[in-house]
């Protein structure tokens, strides 16, 4: 068994989540949060910003940590267990850029009911899910947008 680990982010702006649509060498794959794997002496929510950026082209900022998935899939020599710690995350446009040696062909920013039916993965739901109820929250406590916002881990 490989361990392995990985960070991402569900960033909302304007109450829209950020999506990216994969697709590798014409085969669909499907839509996805931005995440991607820790590298050596990087903390999990340095991983989820830098992801965000190189994925999106997105700064996004945290503001809460919202979770962790795990999931398993096979690689032909092994089988790979990962966890995957996600923040959620503002950012100030709707600007968006797929990463294209990724194989990400699209992203965008889209309501919350559009991103749950889209997205390929259900552990990505639920953590969309998580991270929505979040932000839910902080908009009605005023705690959204504001400068009170702080970054926690």
């Amino acid at each position: 068994m490989i361990e392995a680990t990985s960070c991402g982010g569900v960033v909302i702006f304007r109450g829209k989540i950020l999506l990216l649509y994969k697709n590798y060498k014409n085969k669909y794959e499907g839509w996805v949060l931005p995440k991607g794997t820790v590298e050596p002496g990087e903390e999990h929510c340095e991983t989820a910003v830098r992801e965000v950026r190189e994925e999106t082209g997105v700064n996004a900022r945290i503001v809460k940590y919202v979770g962790k998935s795990q999931y398993t899939f096979n690689v032909p020599e092994d089988v790979v267990e990962k966890d995957v710690y996600w923040y959620l995350m503002t950012s100030d446009s709707y600007y968006s850029k797929p990463q294209r040696e990724e194989y990400f062909m699209d992203s965008g920013y889209y309501k919350f009911h559009e991103a749950y039916h889209l997205l390929k993965f259900p552990n990505e739901k639920q953590i969309l899910e998580r991270a929505y109820n979040v932000y839910i929250e902080m908009k009605k406590s005023n705690l959204w947008g504001s400068r009170r916002q702080q970054s926690q881990e």
